[in-house]
């Protein structure tokens, strides 16, 4: 079983617990995620099952969409309300000061990293090391938040819902955080639902209990997305059976042999006379060399 399967990942579970809860359901041993996703958190979850597992550095985009909620007047020693949290007394703050306040968090910011993630110090992951109760030193990190908007406020109870369009390794709890400690109120994170992952979005998804239900009725493989979906940005190539051999045998591919080569591209989807989908072909000079097959 090679492909792609989104899954709208349930709360409370763990992306490594998805991966599991699918091994057990298709007996398909190699399955990796594209980006994980907090317990607590819902949305996409690209699961990449066999050869599929090979594609995950090659990605086009890394980039993320989140739908967050904003709770006002706490703060958290985990950055979100399933942590220790604390009432600060402080009023909410108005729509308008909101408003005036998010210029700040778009374009390219810093942030450090919250103790809650799975950030890794010799070996141990944070998350390991803040339920034993030590925090750490970490070093801030340059992120991109392309577009932050406000999609709904409710004033009488301080909860802000935000649409947050993002690089990788941008944390949403500390964007919480910090925009609370700007507007002097303190803030932490009360929901959070990634909405875009990878390229796909939750109308790609299916729910956990929709691959059950397929796993026992013996359709969950017709979900399956074929992996080159994953790259429908990169310009796609078909050559002969001969090159299609070589390219399947690891040799490259002189360019000008090729039909229908960009003038300029990183990548190309490499398709044979079929139209079977051998791989990822990287342009050079005047060459196709191989940056990863996938039969």
């Amino acid at each position: 079983m090679d492909g792609i399967l989104c899954l709208d990942k349930p709360q409370e579970m763990t992306s490594f617990a998805c991966c599991a809860m699918l091994r057990r359901l298709t007996g398909e041993k190699k399955i990796g995620h594209a980006g994980t996703l907090d317990p607590m958190a819902t949305g996409v979850l690209p699961l990449m099952f066999g050869k599929a597992t090979r594609a995950i550095p090659f990605l086009p985009t890394h980039d993320k969409q989140y739908v967050a909620d904003i709770q006002f007047g706490k703060t958290s020693d985990t950055l979100d309300i399933w942590g220790a949290v604390t009432e600060t007394g402080k009023p909410f703050p108005s729509l308008s000061e909101i408003e005036q306040a998010l210029p700040a968090f778009r374009g390219e910011i810093c942030q450090i990293p919250p103790m809650m993630s799975a950030l890794k110090k010799d070996g141990v992951r944070l998350y390991e090391l803040a339920r034993k109760g030590v925090e750490i030193e970490r070093e801030a990190r340059t992120v991109t938040i392309h577009r932050l908007e406000t999609e709904a406020y409710d004033e009488k109870l301080g909860i802000l819902r935000v649409v947050c369009d993002c690089s990788a390794g941008t944390y949403i709890r500390s964007l919480c955080d910090d925009l609370g400690r700007m507007l002097g109120c303190g803030a932490v994170m009360s929901g959070l639902r990634r909405t875009v992952a990878a390229g796909y979005g939750t109308g790609s998804c299916l729910t956990e209990e929709q691959c059950r239900a397929a796993a026992e009725d013996g359709t969950l493989s017709e979900y399956i997305l074929p992996i080159d979906t994953a790259f429908t940005v990169y310009p796609a190539v078909t050559v002969t059976a001969a090159q299609a051999t070589r390219f399947r045998n690891g040799g490259e591919l002189a360019a000008e042999r090729v039909k229908g080569v960009p003038s300029q591209a990183t990548y190309l989807r490499v398709y044979d006379p079929e139209m079977v989908f051998l791989g990822l072909g990287q342009l050079e000079k005047e060459s196709i060399a191989i940056a990863r097959i996938f039969v």
